[in-house]
């Protein structure tokens, strides 16, 4: 009789092998807000409403005629600009069983990607009005369009952003410099094909840099948070000196295990200390505003605003 050599398999020892169960969780690098970094910030604010003075009118200057000539007599004018804060919260409802039963810190794993939840709310909003609070200001697309400080792409993309005309010559015009710019992350691939006249290329990509593009000194930010819109703008440029926020309250976490949420209709969706729940709660209130200060290049405050928008090009058009 012949003889049979038996082995135990893999296949048939498959019971007996576990695999091996990484404790990191796989995941995007968490992203914060790009306002934020590129804005100014202020104090914090000890309640919801800060009155700033601007000033409205510049004092006057002339000659005078002769020895004995009349000086002239002048004044000055200021307004008040108020900043409003507004509130962003979020609530994470968790089974204690789930919580207890996870090997991972469930609400560790939150915190970080509710603020940067609260992060992309406050560019969408400042940005481009996306659900903006009624007494936040216009958000900076929509005012900068306003004043016509707006390009529409064409196949010039050097001269669009650098020349006459340019982005970049619609702040200076309103009597600011641009030192920052936020991008489409989509503009990264259409600057690096840009060439010059000996098709060598006008911008490098330094990707050991934090700041890999910089164009005419500025660095350019392109978000990965979700915010930025790329149908309404490739590039938003500015001064952002004059772009502003304040913190009334930053970011706080708080976990509840008793309690009711109930939604817009008042009906109790979960009550945390029937249904054996806790939650977390994430709290930032802040405001925000753009200066636009009276200068002497651009008195007229209907022409006058310190951000400018590269559009892209009209489909069809």
């Amino acid at each position: 009789m012949a003889t049979t050599t038996k082995v135990v398999n893999r296949t048939e020892a498959e019971a007996l092998i576990s695999p091996e169960e990484s404790k990191e969780i796989l995941q995007s690098v968490v992203e914060g807000s790009t306002f934020l970094r590129h804005a100014t910030r202020l104090p914090d604010m000890a309640t919801n409403v800060r009155e700033y003075p601007v000033m409205d009118n510049y004092p006057m200057a002339g000659f005078v005629d002769g020895d004995t000539g009349l000086k002239m007599t002048t004044n000055m004018k200021w307004s008040k600009k108020k900043i409003h804060v507004a509130e962003i919260a979020a609530i994470v409802p968790v089974p204690d069983n789930v919580a207890a039963d996870s090997s991972y810190d469930i609400f560790g794993q939150l915190r970080p990607r509710l603020i940067e939840a609260a992060h992309r709310v406050i560019d969408s909003a400042v940005l481009f009005g996306v659900d903006k609070p009624e007494k936040w200001p216009e958000a900076i697309y929509t005012a900068a369009k306003a004043v016509g400080n707006s390009v529409v792409a064409t196949t010039d993309m050097y001269k669009d952003i650098f020349g006459e005309g340019g982005v970049i010559a619609k702040v200076e015009e309103a009597g600011y410099f641009p030192d920052a710019m936020i991008g489409a992350v989509s503009m990264r691939a259409k600057l690096r094909s840009l060439r010059d006249k000996n098709d060598r290329p006008l911008f490098l990509e330094d990707i050991k840099s934090t700041v890999p593009y910089t164009l005419s000194g500025m660095a350019i930010d392109f978000p990965r948070n979700g915010a930025f819109d790329a149908s309404k703008a490739s590039i938003i440029t500015g001064d952002f000196t004059q772009a502003v926020f304040a913190m009334r309250q930053d970011v706080t976490f708080k976990v509840f295990d008793s309690g009711v949420i109930s939604n817009d209709e008042g009906k109790v969706i979960f009550n945390l200390m029937q249904n054996d729940m806790q939650a977390i709660r994430m709290v930032v209130r802040l405001a925000w505003d753009v200066f636009n200060p009276l200068n002497a290049l651009q008195p007229d405050e209907t022409k006058r605003y310190p951000f400018a928008v590269y559009e892209p090009a009209v489909v069809g058009g």
